[in-house]
């Protein structure tokens, strides 16, 4: 039997309500705040991800799908990869379409994106290697630290909707580049010694880029790098001031933080303030909710004008284990069907297809039988169905039309006209 491959898998019918409600959720948030969706193709060129997210990042060093498009034969194949994040190919079509064109100074472009992602990754419970993100993406001339308190007040009350409780936003400031080259030496000397106790993928990180240590959730490199200087040390005036504004934004939202200085985030393009959004310890070491952060330097990367950028994403897979076990189930009763429809006899079978299609234009969800069984059965397929109510025709029903109407949790019945159902089933959906 042919399985999915390790790291993907289905996402099945019963649990698709859960995703529907955060989805739902989540554009309310985006249309509420003025955010436009955009859909960017699954695969691009394979250099858009190593220019914009980084050479040196895990995610291009060991975790891209890259394949070779050899087109015509007689031509050379191009790299392409699946994308690993959505940031990279938002600014990659920013650019291209001059969507930075006649604006005023401080007006933004505001955009959301919803989509799998590929990462070759050790799955574990909330993490694939094929993963479904949300994130929106504000890009423009200004860098107005309100721009980043506005976004994470979207996300306070999207958390609040979905009713996931137990949050904690984390804030820092990564500072700029230049000021971070200084850093880093200072942090490469303090981490010189300890190369021995630290990790491999540390070690690989002390080479390419050391602020990536802190990224690390090796206990034994946790506990060394605990005493390890912090970039906040070494915040340049600009990034200072900007990140006391930030706060003083988020301050006047009522949104509760925690500075926390030894947070980087996984991406090398981040400028200044970086944030997540911590989910409960029932998540274990996935319990990243959301990420983002800002980046002023991207567009310029990617070859396009000097742009102002901020974003975040989540995984929609951590968000549905976040769902409270009572919400999860009111969300899956919620999408239950309204009626099953159960007929005896000939003259009840065409019957049934009549009232389920007069159920239907009501505005009702109708599960119908094809072929007659014996009630016992038909009655257990319908409790199977998760229909909140069985609707049963015989030819003696047809001939009254009052059809017997049971309600499947309680048992309790009832004989009605078809008026008469339509206005019971429409006051319970």
């Amino acid at each position: 039997m042919i399985q999915t491959v390790r790291g993907t898998r289905d996402i099945l019918p019963e649990d698709m309500a859960l995703w529907h409600r955060i989805e739902d959720v989540a554009r309310e948030a985006f249309r509420r705040y003025g955010f436009s969706e955009i859909r960017t193709p699954i695969f691009e060129k394979t250099e858009l991800f190593s220019r914009g997210v980084g050479e040196a990042s895990d995610i291009v060093n060991k975790e891209m799908y890259t394949f070779i498009d050899r087109g015509r034969e007689d031509r050379e194949g191009e790299s392409l990869t699946l994308r690993p994040e959505n940031t990279a190919s938002v600014v990659r079509s920013y650019i291209q379409h001059k969507m930075f064109a006649d604006k005023s100074p401080g007006e933004v472009t505001k955009l959301y994106y919803a989509g799998p992602m590929f990462r070759r990754e050790r799955p574990q419970a909330g993490r694939y290697r094929q993963f479904y993100q949300i994130g929106a993406e504000v890009l423009g001339a200004s860098d107005d630290p309100a721009i980043e308190a506005e976004s994470i007040e979207m996300l306070d009350w999207f958390l609040k909707e979905l009713k996931i409780a137990n949050t904690r936003l984390m804030i820092n400031s990564v500072g700029e580049p230049a000021m971070r080259v200084e850093y880093l030496e200072k942090l490469r000397e303090a981490l010189k010694p300890h190369l021995a106790e630290l990790c491999e993928d540390c070690n690989q990180r002390y080479e390419t880029n050391a602020l990536r240590v802190f990224d690390c959730k090796n206990e034994k490199c946790r506990s060394i790098i605990a005493d390890m200087p912090t970039i906040n040390d070494y915040l340049d005036e600009a990034s200072r001031e900007h990140f006391e504004q930030f706060r003083a934004h988020l301050d006047a939202r009522g949104v509760e933080y925690i500075v926390n200085p030894r947070m980087v985030r996984g991406l090398d393009y981040y400028t200044r303030t970086a944030f997540e959004i911590l989910g409960s310890d029932g998540l274990g070491a996935q319990n990243t909710l959301v990420g983002g952060g800002r980046y002023d330097k991207l567009s310029e990367t990617l070859g396009g004008p000097p742009a102002k950028g901020f974003g975040f994403a989540f995984g929609l897979d951590r968000m549905v284990l976040s769902l409270s076990e009572s919400e999860a189930a009111a969300l899956r009763l919620a999408d239950s069907p309204d009626v099953y429809i159960v007929f005896m006899g000939s003259t009840a079978r065409s019957k049934s297809f009549l009232i389920a299609r007069d159920l239907r234009l009501a505005g009702l969800s109708v599960l119908v039988e094809f072929e007659e069984r014996k009630m016992k059965k038909a009655m257990a397929q319908a409790s199977r169905s998760r229909c909140r109510y069985a609707l049963i025709i015989g030819d003696d029903e047809v001939a009254s039309e009052r059809y017997g109407l049971k309600n499947l949790s309680t048992g309790e019945q009832e004989s009605l006209g078809i008026g008469e159902i339509i206005g019971k089933l429409k006051t319970h959906q």
